[in-house]
């Protein structure tokens, strides 16, 4: 892989900001992100398209393992806008998984028995063009600590609930301040036994994991569960490692989620060396996931029958602990429907 020459002051320059400054700094232009990267003045115009639609968002950490003057770099093609992103074929529609008939109080989704899911921020640290949540009215489910009251009485009166989630945005774009007190009021109710995490931050920025994170995380007597967001082997550099590594010193259960994403990990050999680079990173895969029909993001779109021959094949090349479980979410179904 040719990266940008470039590329070793951008990590030391990252390496000197907070996360919350690498967050704050991450690039929010697509000519900027394009120019970074040396790319052909012929992918402005579908940038600035697809970024009027769904903005980009790169933090320089993240862009930092992204190839010079590559337009199929696996990793671009996750965050550059196109102009693809206009089409609009039927079936695909802003709402895919029709969340917003399972929010019984703000901030708060429940579709599956057992487990609740909470929206504990509207940010992520780096905007998906192919994010199932691209459209979620977010401004809608961004409660205050007094609005969380609702969604926290919604826990206690469900002793059948065992696992809060927190998901977004990106839950860990939230400060540590107000994620340990949300902890805090969660752990205080006896039926809840697990937090599970869907976070990407500890991928995109690893500065994330410090102490302030690992205090409240390790202190928590919730067995933790933190499912990350990996689609290519590429994303795991050292960096990426060491952050697991804290995590899991702290008693965390590390997983991973994967997108089947046409033109990034629409491969058997990919896939196979993305398994295996996550289990030497201390992280198992969980789920490959087909792509949820959402508006804007078709062009990502492999067929179900391709995506089992996929599969089907990557048993030839792995153990079983490291086989993702081929599913999709289907709306209105007790649980992920296997492929």
């Amino acid at each position: 892989m040719i990266v940008a020459s470039d590329n070793h002051e951008r990590v030391s320059a990252a390496q000197r900001r907070s996360w919350q400054q690498q967050l704050s700094h991450a690039i929010r232009d697509p000519s900027i992100l394009c120019k970074r990267l040396g790319l052909d003045a012929q992918w402005l115009t579908g940038a600035h398209t697809g970024h009027g639609l769904f903005e980009v968002r790169v933090p320089e950490a993240y862009l930092s393992r992204i190839a010079y003057n590559d337009p199929a770099d696996p990793l671009l093609r996750q965050v550059l806008p196109l102009g693809d992103e206009t089409l609009s074929p039927a079936g695909y529609v802003t709402d895919p998984l029709e969340e917003a008939s399972h929010q019984p109080a703000k901030g708060l989704i429940h579709k599956y028995a057992g487990r609740v899911l909470l929206i504990a921020s509207p940010t992520c640290a780096v905007n998906c063009r192919y994010c199932f949540r691209r459209h979620f009215p977010y401004n809608e489910n961004s409660p205050s600590r007094a609005q969380w009251q609702d969604a926290l009485q919604y826990l206690r009166d469900d002793p059948s609930i065992h696992e809060a989630i927190l998901s977004g945005g990106d839950p860990l774009a939230a400060n540590d301040r107000q994620l340990a007190w949300l902890v805090g009021e969660l752990e205080k109710i006896p039926h809840l036994k697990r937090l599970r995490i869907h976070t990407r931050l500890p991928v995109v920025i690893p500065d994330r994991v410090d102490s302030a994170l690992l205090d409240w995380l390790g202190g928590t007597r919730l067995q933790k569960v933190m499912v990350l967001h990996i689609n290519h082997a590429n994303e795991i550099d050292q960096a990426v490692i060491d952050a697991c590594t804290q995590l899991k010193a702290a008693g965390v259960t590390l997983l991973n989620q994967s997108v089947l994403l046409r033109g990034v990990n629409d491969c058997v050999e990919t896939l196979a060396t993305l398994s295996e680079r996550l289990f030497e990173a201390g992280v198992l895969p969980y789920y490959l996931h087909v792509l949820d029909p959402v508006k804007g993001a078709v062009h990502f779109d492999v067929p179900d029958d391709e995506a089992r021959t996929l599969v089907t094949r990557l048993r030839d090349h792995l153990p079983g602990f490291l086989m993702p479980r081929l599913v999709r979410e289907v709306p209105g179904e007790a649980s992920k429907t296997p492929l």
